[in-house]
């Protein structure tokens, strides 16, 4: 499918074949399509290449013909899934072409945001768009991802026998990912910026859509460590429950050592035992074992060891 915009009045248009002050929008390309593409901008061949290479990561490229830049971002961000989306432009210095699959979450907002606004009257000002919306998706999924951290600190924090082992190494891996996506995408837009033709206020709208995946990757960076840091808190918490434990396994044992120090003295079989004749010897054992047992446990108390 092919449709495209004209870049001075931002109207939908039924393409023709124009090759200038127009925003041309491929999604899912045939070979129709990119044939009539090719007859009326001078693609670059590896760029090509690379648009109809299914899983390419981001890159760019500035050659003669062009510059060029593709990108993949999430494709659901405020869920957090794996499934991503990947969205290429070809900038020309007076039309902009862009190619996806199936159009991108960046690609929808910023078409419906050209409709009749001047300030996106140019191939660059359309990149740059492209650029910052797709930047705005890793902050939406860093807001999830942060969400779901704090939930997790919470359950690290309750003392139920719930693990949060597992789900804290499967964010881990979520974050990875998307930490991956946004230094690949920042590093492309880096690249565009250094070598790409235009005004110096193009220039400067690119540099703050690096601007925008820098301070992504650093938040994604932020969120990772925060795990680590949540995954040694919760083994910290879990030795000192274990601790608390053997503490008070610890004060049971020695309130019993006494008594049962007394009753094998009293259970030896020697003739000449007093205890053993005396008609309060029985009460007298008992005596002990409760007044010794009770001292022992309310010391244990009073030092809050029990």
């Amino acid at each position: 499918m092919i449709r495209a915009r004209q870049l001075l009045t931002g109207q939908e248009v039924e393409w023709q074949g124009e090759t200038e002050a127009i925003w041309v929008d491929v999604q899912a390309p045939t070979e129709a399509d990119l044939a009539r593409l090719r007859s009326a901008f001078a693609l670059n061949p590896l760029a090509l290449e690379d648009v109809l290479e299914a899983g390419h990561w981001s890159r760019a490229e500035v050659y003669p013909e062009h510059a060029f830049i593709t990108l993949r971002s999430f494709a659901r961000p405020e869920t957090a899934e794996e499934f991503t989306e990947r969205l290429s432009m070809f900038v020309f210095p007076q039309a902009a072409v862009t190619v996806s699959m199936n159009g991108t979450r960046a690609l929808n907002s910023v078409w419906g945001l050209a409709n009749g606004r001047e300030t996106v009257n140019s191939a660059q000002e359309v990149t740059y768009e492209l650029l910052d919306h797709t930047a705005d998706t890793f902050f939406t999924v860093a807001d999830t991802l942060e969400a779901q951290s704090d939930a997790l600190e919470e359950r690290v924090f309750q003392a139920s026998h719930d693990n949060p082992v597992p789900d804290v190494f499967e964010l881990k891996h979520l974050i990875g990912q998307a930490r991956r996506l946004a230094t690949d995408a920042r590093e492309a837009n880096a690249l565009l910026a250094r070598h790409a033709s235009g005004a110096p206020a193009d220039l400067v709208r690119y540099r703050d859509a690096q601007d925008s995946f820098t301070r992504a990757v650093s938040r994604l960076e932020s969120l990772r460590e925060g795990l680590t840091s949540l995954l040694d808190l919760h083994l910290n918490l879990q030795s000192q429950r274990m601790n608390e434990v053997m503490r008070t396994l610890t004060a049971v044992s020695v309130v019993f050592l006494p008594l049962t120090f007394l009753a094998g003295v009293w259970g030896m079989n020697f003739e000449f035992m007093p205890e053993l004749k005396s008609p309060l010897g029985y009460a007298l054992a008992w005596a002990c074992f409760a007044g010794i047992g009770g001292a022992l446990a309310l010391y244990f108390k009073r030092r809050g060891w029990w």
